[in-house]
């Protein structure tokens, strides 16, 4: 079986969840800040890549961090083009911890127009596509965000959502699209609504054998998306945490059926560069255990 088949066997048989090790360079100083590293730490771009490197390798070469409980990592292209223990990152995640690799492929939001965030243009996709294959990546992840409960805004942006996503099945990967509902949004649950029913649209058109997962906010309903879990075009459902802290959203994770955790910020919550290594593994490890408990239901 090629490593591709096994990562699909193992998203549909194993029990796990996915680290979003994401940020991007947009997000990155707000990421090294809680890890205990200040902008005044480095200067210029390049140094702050090189720490949040250490940061991710650190996370990644924990002996909490493995296959049993991770199903994925989401990383940056900068993190994919990079080494872990003289291997590259893809490689290593897969060879070493068995933790299937996925990109990040957006190049960021676009200005809010009619309540959403689309993505910005992406000229360069399927040159990074086939670069990303090449280096044993499984999927790809891209994210816009819905601010408000227009349906034009969100039809737009899951219209987006899947014409990449086809981009990337094309490619051979498996894309998880993420139409991010603001958890700020005025009528969230309003959103959710009509956002579930552009996705079960976008889904139905999908032709027979191709895969997406999704990612999405935790919903204010209950198992809303519960009838994603089963549909024969999803992989996986995902969750993010979008603000919320880590006991707040595994504790609303846990009351969505079938849907398991893609957790950044609170995966990372709690963890600084100034720990010990043992201190830094037992944090991670309650971390990741908490995450996996509410991923399970």
């Amino acid at each position: 079986m090629s490593n591709f088949e096994q990562q699909k066997a193992k998203f549909r048989t194993q029990p796990g969840f996915i680290a979003a090790l994401d940020q991007s360079g947009g997000s990155t100083p707000k990421a090294l800040k809680l890890y205990g590293i200040p902008e005044s730490a480095y200067s210029g771009d390049a140094q702050m890549m090189d720490l949040i490197h250490q940061m991710r390798t650190r996370i990644i070469t924990s002996p909490a961090f493995n296959g049993d409980r991770i199903l994925a990592a989401i990383l940056f292209e900068a993190t994919m083009d990079r080494d872990i223990q003289g291997k590259p990152t893809a490689q290593f995640l897969w060879d070493v911890k068995k933790v299937v690799p996925i990109l990040k492929i957006d190049k960021g939001l676009a200005d809010e127009a009619d309540g959403v965030q689309a993505m910005k243009p992406m000229p360069e996709l399927d040159k990074l596509l086939a670069k990303a294959k090449s280096k044993g990546i499984f999927g790809t992840k891209e994210r816009s965000v819905i601010k408000q409960a227009n349906a034009a805004g969100i039809q737009a942006v899951v219209d987006q959502q899947f014409a990449v996503a086809r981009q990337v099945i094309a490619a051979g990967l498996v894309p998880i699209i993420e139409p991010e509902v603001d958890i700020k949004c005025p009528d969230k649950a309003g959103a959710e609504k009509i956002l579930k029913a552009a996705l079960k649209k976008g889904l139905d058109a999908l032709p027979e054998g191709q895969l997406v997962m999704l990612k999405l906010t935790l919903p204010n309903e209950d198992d809303l998306y519960a009838d994603f879990v089963k549909h024969p075009r999803v992989l996986k459902v995902v969750a993010l945490s979008g603000g919320y802290s880590r006991a707040e959203a595994n504790a609303k994770l846990a009351r969505q059926h079938g849907m398991v955790a893609s957790f950044s910020r609170a995966l990372t919550e709690g963890l600084t560069a100034q720990q010990s290594d043992a201190e830094f593994n037992a944090a991670l490890d309650q971390a990741i255990q908490s995450i996996f408990d509410a991923s399970k239901t």
